[in-house]
């Protein structure tokens, strides 16, 4: 059996070179946990039961990339979850503290605004309303 012949020195090491960097390319263009393609609702969307939401809470729609509040009024707020830092889609709730697992960001849910940095930009408020005991947001009117 004849012997297979060997990659010179140079061969290699080309090859390590390219690996890596083409490897760059979809680190910078995912998302964490995610596909790549994070976006708020375009269009109003069905989010649940009214009654999943309590006054004072909020909770965290990761599906459609929305958090929706309840202040101690009743009244409902929704926002966006991609963070305005880098455009990461906030997969975290701790209470009513929404936290990008990113870069540490954090925004609290009832108001959008930010409580931790890097981010300096407030969450992008989404229109939600009540209609027949669902919770419906989208985009602002």
């Amino acid at each position: 059996m004849p012997a297979l012949p060997s990659a010179s020195r140079r061969t290699v090491l080309r090859g390590a070179a390219v690996v890596p960097v083409a490897g760059l390319g979809l680190a910078a263009c995912s998302a964490p946990g995610g596909s790549g393609v994070a976006a708020a609702p375009t269009a109003p969307v069905d989010l649940g039961k009214e009654s999943e939401v309590a006054k004072g809470e909020a909770k965290l729609y990761r599906d459609h990339n929305v958090v929706v509040s309840r202040d101690q009024d009743g009244a409902l707020k929704a926002y966006s979850t991609i963070c305005t830092h880098a455009g990461c889609p906030i997969n975290k709730l701790q209470g009513t503290t929404l936290i990008c697992p990113c870069h540490g960001s954090q925004f609290d849910a009832v108001t959008g605004k930010v409580v931790q940095s890097p981010a300096t930009e407030p969450l992008v408020e989404l229109s939600v309303k009540a209609a027949d005991g669902r919770i419906v947001a989208g985009p602002a009117d």
